[in-house]
């Protein structure tokens, strides 16, 4: 999983299934070309191994999830290590922040805006659009096309044509401004991750319709097998603090049962964009959360919980029921048996409404923007990098270098007979590594995950590293899960609007976000009638709303 970068990172061991092999195709790197972005040489700049040494600047946007051993910093790790004695590369880190709050971004504006050094290498989120659009539009990182056209492998580039539309977001004139950091297909689409022991041992059914899924909710909370008093229950955790439309824990899915997806821009019946959010549907979906907020089916300060948040009761045994990705059984589900040894969790289809309608927010396939300094001595060294991380991690054949994972000892471990270890026997404990990286997650291809756990669940024997990584690292419920997400598949809504802010959208986008959030919010904790929405679609539409949806459609009509 439109969703956030950031926080979709901390699903650290769900997010491990990245790394590939096979060897680095590097055709057409022919030595007599030039490039304004890339020094005019008779000899070919691009090299597999560097011999003196160059070095690529960048700065750390540190996620507070990620772990580090044997003394090692984002700074000074083997990651580092590997990239200096792999592929003669010297990784300049000009500062690090832990990324709360925002202070990755922030940290960024403040060295932009005090004409301090900026990185060579910079990526930034996909929900950071605007510092995306502030950084191209500063002069200080260049025009990326002409580079990945030179320098990107095949298999990269393949991996970036399975999606041409990732490129959208960062075109300007025509100009390709930064690389797409590619995502897996349906990371951050939703499913219900439901307690089967609770309804066991009330003999209820899955719920398949919201309907349903109210009877269960009432009775997760009044008739608890745990023994939890009601108020002790959260029967549906969920929370919208940073968006209705996000990663974990989201109630989008429930406007979905009603025909549309809030905060996203989605296809209406014509062709054209329409904003979810500013839909008629709208106001069944939020009289729907304001009955269960009066109910106690879902958390009474639902409106300051974020997606983290939602977990916490989920890992403590006292929800019932949470919304998310497929790979949450591998994190954070997997530790709700520390507190309630009882706890089994199952994953099930997203309920429908009354007419069988459902939709869910779909996963965009670039997670984040790289973007690359113009004046940067050797940009050919980042695809250097980048083409040993396609062409050799993102989905290796069996037998290669990285056939278990990136490195021996911190993200995977063979035993006595050179069978992969379950993570959790990783001696010292298992890291992410692919968070130590120059681009997070090292590489991937959108498609290669979702085949691997398919293959997994039909009960194929694991051959490849991706295979085997599915059930060396995530949740054991995971493969079926995934199974039960595509069991969907077309319920599965993008959200069409991936290019850049609009000039309205610069101007206005807060306040309409603002009067937004504060409407559903007072709807859902009752303190506005549901009527108050249409007041509230009135005054998006003049305050910048009908312009914001004109330029948005003059976007897409350039681009599809």
């Amino acid at each position: 999983m439109a969703r956030t970068w950031k926080t979709s990172s901390l699903a650290v061991l769900a997010l491990t299934m990245v790394i590939s092999a096979g060897l680095m195709g590097c055709s057409g790197k022919d030595s007599g070309d030039s490039n304004t972005s890339a020094p005019a040489n008779t000899e070919n700049v691009y090299k597999e191994k560097y011999d003196p040494e160059v070095t690529i600047s960048t700065a750390w946007g540190i996620d507070p999830t990620v772990t580090f051993k044997n003394g090692e910093t984002i700074e000074n790790s083997v990651a580092t290590k590997w990239a200096k004695e792999e592929l003669g590369i010297n990784i300049n880190s000009l500062w690090s922040v832990t990324d709360t709050n925002g202070a990755f971004a922030t940290k960024v504006r403040l060295s932009m805006s005090s004409r301090q050094n900026m990185p060579d290498i910079i990526t930034i989120g996909s929900n950071e659009s605007q510092l995306i659009q502030d950084l191209i539009e500063s002069g200080i990182y260049g025009e990326v096309g002409e580079l990945f056209d030179k320098y990107a492998s095949d298999t990269w580039k393949k991996a970036m044509d399975i999606d041409p539309t990732v490129w959208n977001s960062v075109t300007r004139d025509g100009k390709k401004m930064g690389i797409p950091v590619l995502d897996y297909a349906y990371n951050n689409d939703y499913i219900l991750w439901i307690r089967q022991d609770w309804l066991d041992a009330l003999n209820l059914k899955a719920p398949t319709t919201l309907d349903e899924l109210e009877q269960v909710m009432d009775a997760f909370k009044n008739n608890n097998p745990s023994g939890l008093a009601p108020n002790k229950v959260v029967p549906l955790s969920i929370g919208f603090k940073n968006s209705m439309n996000t990663w974990m824990g989201d109630p989008s899915w429930i406007f979905g049962a009603a025909g549309t997806l809030p905060q996203q821009w989605n296809l209406d019946e014509e062709g054209k964009l329409e904003y979810g959010s500013v839909q008629p549907e709208m106001k069944e979906g939020l009289q729907t959360l304001r009955n269960w907020f009066e109910k106690g089916y879902i958390p009474q300060e639902v409106a300051l919980w974020d997606e983290n948040k939602t977990a916490e009761p989920a890992v403590a045994g006292t929800a019932g029921i949470i919304p998310g990705p497929y790979w949450m059984s591998g994190w954070p589900l997997t530790d709700t048996v520390k507190n309630d040894p009882k706890a089994v969790w199952k994953p099930y289809a997203i309920p429908t409404g009354a007419d069988g309608t459902a939709m869910r927010h779909g996963t965009n396939f670039a997670s984040a923007v790289t973007l690359i300094k113009k004046d940067m001595e050797h940009p050919e060294a980042f695809f250097t990098y980048q083409n040993y991380m396609f062409d050799q991690f993102a989905d290796p054949a069996a037998g290669s270098k990285h056939d278990f994972g990136l490195f021996e000892g911190y993200d995977y471990e063979l035993d006595a007979n050179g069978n992969q270890k379950r993570y959790d026997e990783v001696e010292g404990g298992y890291v992410n590594v692919l968070r130590y990286l120059l681009v997070r997650d090292g590489a991937r291809i959108p498609d290669a995950q979702m085949k691997a756990l398919l293959s997994i669940a039909d009960g194929k024997e694991a051959t490849t590293r991706l295979e085997r990584e599915v059930q060396a690292n995530y949740g054991l419920e995971t493969p079926n899960a995934a199974k039960v997400l595509m069991s969907q598949e077309d319920i599965s809504y993008k959200d069409m609007f991936t290019g850049p802010p609009t000039e309205t959208m610069k101007s206005k986008l807060d306040y309409l976000n603002k009067i937004e959030n504060q409407t559903f919010n007072e709807i859902i904790y009752g303190n506005k009638p549901v009527d108050s929405f249409d007041t509230f679609v009135q005054t998006w539409k003049a305050g910048g709303g009908d312009k914001i949806t004109e330029e948005v459609n003059t976007w897409y009509d350039s681009v599809k």
